[in-house]
């Protein structure tokens, strides 16, 4: 990567050890769990940093509560304002009413319902405004300017609130000594730059790499330039990195304590998201998962033990729905099947039968009598099936052909039909 003159540092490990006493009560230290799936998968020996199961969801409460806590009597008077996508208005808020300080939090009108309602519940006035994270900050900031108008917040270019994520780098190194890679997910930079210090600061010699979205990578390319590139990001899993570039103070800092980037597309989140799910029992949202991603598909280069921060669980429940269904139909675990019967009794019953003796799950059945070519008594039926992999789907395929069932050929709208059809 690219390495101009760097700023001079503005935040010290004495900082982040500060920070940790102020918002001791507030933050979790959150557990570091081992998993045998990704360590096999992968080749190392992989940790996760479970900021999903920290208060509100993720990490932000950690830069959020050290803010918060420095205000100044008057500042306290005058309240907050954050611009946030979720989980940052969530740590604002949630801090601000420990504190006893009115919050205004700003979310792009994209924002998942559930973060806005969560948010909401922890006290604050939400107001939602424009389609993504740079129109909320602006309007956050303007809010902020007027006369005697609340304190401005920042998501990530604030020294408290990067010392305050920077904690999690504390946590990382008493819990594990002796970790040589730590992957974090990168929005504007905050976490990674913070917990970067933290880390390189003790102990040198560990790898630090960051991920990025491909869909919202400003922060990559600012490396890559040396310098600061806004980026509109694209529509992504990962809403919580959705940001367009890093700030003017995590930028030096990701330069002097990032070893590396990677960047993963919606596919590989996807998929992560669902291996979460499956094979740790954790939810992990877009953004939290996008690290997991990066090993999963070998984007960085990663020997020994590993330490992937998931930095946040809240997913919206239709989303995750959503995911969870392509995930399975992407890892063939869905099976899509269209057999022509013919039109009478008990056919359907036999069908169904057959396909439960060859170990599938229906998961839904639909016939097909308009808007699809066949002779008068013939339908088309169409069936999703639950699978062990694509392997027992054409296993299943081939039982269905032992049993008196064809292979289409001239008919591309159908997959199997009877053998007196042909």
């Amino acid at each position: 990567m690219t390495s101009p003159p760097l700023a001079p540092p503005q935040i010290t490990l004495d900082d982040i050890v500060d920070a940790r006493e102020r918002a001791r009560s507030l933050v979790r230290h959150t557990p570091l769990l081992h998993s045998a799936a990704l360590s096999e998968m992968t080749g190392c020996d992989i940790w996760f940093k479970a900021e999903c199961l920290q208060r509100t969801g993720s990490f932000k409460v950690r830069g959020a509560g050290n803010r918060i806590a420095l205000l100044t009597a008057a500042e306290r008077q005058r309240g907050v304002v954050a611009a946030s996508a979720g989980n940052h208005a969530q740590g604002v808020a949630i801090a601000a009413s420990a504190a006893g300080v009115e919050a205004t939090i700003v979310m792009p009108t994209i924002a998942p319902l559930a973060k806005v309602e969560a948010t909401r519940s922890y006290g604050a006035q939400v107001v939602l405004v424009g389609q993504d994270y740079a129109a909320a900050a602006e309007y956050a900031h303007e809010v902020s300017e007027r006369a005697a108008g609340p304190i401005l917040i920042h998501a990530f270019n604030d020294a408290a609130v990067i010392a305050g994520q920077g904690t999690l780098g504390l946590e990382i190194l008493e819990d594990t000594p002796d970790v040589a890679n730590v992957v974090i997910p990168v929005g504007g930079g905050g976490l990674a730059g913070g917990t970067g210090l933290a880390l390189k600061t003790q102990n040198p010699a560990i790898k630090v790499y960051g991920v990025q979205a491909a869909a919202a990578r400003g922060v990559a390319q600012s490396l890559i330039e040396g310098r600061l590139v806004s980026i509109t990001p694209g529509a992504t899993l990962a809403d919580g990195v959705a940001v367009s570039q890093p700030g003017e103070l995590t930028l030096p800092l990701l330069q002097r304590h990032l070893d590396g980037m990677a960047t993963v597309d919606e596919e590989e989140i996807s998929q992560a998201i669902v291996f979460m799910l499956e094979r740790s029992k954790l939810v992990v949202e877009g953004a939290g998962a996008i690290g997991v991603a990066a090993a999963m598909h070998a984007k960085l280069k990663l020997k020994g033990k590993t330490v992937i921060v998931l930095t946040g669980g809240n997913l919206d429940i239709n989303v995750l729905a959503r995911i969870v269904e392509h995930g399975l139909t992407h890892a063939g675990r869905y099976f899509d099947l269209r057999v022509g019967l013919d039109d009478r009794p008990g056919r359907l019953s036999q069908l169904l039968q057959s396909i439960a003796d060859g170990g599938a799950n229906v998961i839904s059945v639909e016939h097909q009598r308009a808007g699809i070519d066949l002779a008068v008594g013939r339908v088309a039926v169409d069936l999703i099936l639950e699978v062990r992999s694509r392997t027992h789907g054409e296993e299943l395929v081939g039982s269905l052909c032992k049993s008196g069932f064809v292979r289409t050929t001239d008919d591309k709208s159908l997959h199997l039909v009877p053998a007196d059809w042909q």
